[in-house]
């Protein structure tokens, strides 16, 4: 298990994860303030196979715009902090669909920080009373917090619940292989540069 704690004057977060196999209480140890998060981080668990736990504590900054982007930060810094004990692939794919919606992820490991997001159909506003941007500023969080290039396009989608379920689920199944082990890539890096390595002199 890996176990991040970020904690600043407006909020303290703790997060866990965990490799397969997802514990049958698994939404039980998903604790934010805001539901349809909780539910997308249930299609995340879901879809990539680890266990992730949440648990939030608010100092008066009770604003869907400051969970987000905290947490997405905590997530993705614990999936760093993984990384570096196990042979993982570095980089994976997946795609994510519920009903009419459908949307594609790829995620890679290259120390590079980025969240790109595209949608060929227009994207709600807010979805089951969540603002669709602070969806947005979990996964762009997640990238800074991993230090990882995040793509995620949707391409279809009427329902603005199964719009960004579609999302989750991809964004869930490139995770998942993104962290998976695999022991044929030991020692590699996703891109052929190789580990980044710098040097630093005052």
């Amino acid at each position: 298990m890996t176990k991040v704690t970020r904690e600043t004057t407006e909020s303290k977060i703790v997060v866990s994860i965990s490799p397969a196999p997802i514990a049958p209480d698994y939404r039980k140890k998903i604790n934010t303030p805001l539901p349809f998060l909780s539910h997308m981080l249930e299609q995340i668990v879901w879809r990539c196979g680890f266990n992730i736990e949440v648990d939030i504590t608010l100092d008066k900054f009770d604003l869907a715009h400051v969970v987000c982007e905290d947490l997405g930060q905590t997530v993705g810094r614990a999936f760093l902090e993984y990384s570096k004990s196990v042979s993982g692939t570095g980089f994976g794919d997946g795609i994510g669909i519920i009903d009419e919606a459908k949307a594609d992820s790829v995620i890679s490991l290259e120390g590079r920080s980025l969240f790109s997001f595209s949608s060929a159909v227009e994207i709600p506003p807010v979805a089951e009373g969540m603002a669709s941007e602070d969806l947005l500023v979990f996964l762009d969080g997640f990238a800074q917090g991993a230090n990882a290039t995040v793509h995620l396009d949707v391409q279809k989608g009427e329902n603005s619940h199964h719009i960004w379920e579609a999302a989750f689920r991809a964004f869930g199944v490139a995770l998942g292989r993104t962290y998976g082990e695999n022991p044929a890539r030991k020692g590699m890096t996703s891109g052929v540069a190789g580990a980044i390595k710098y040097t630093v002199e005052a």
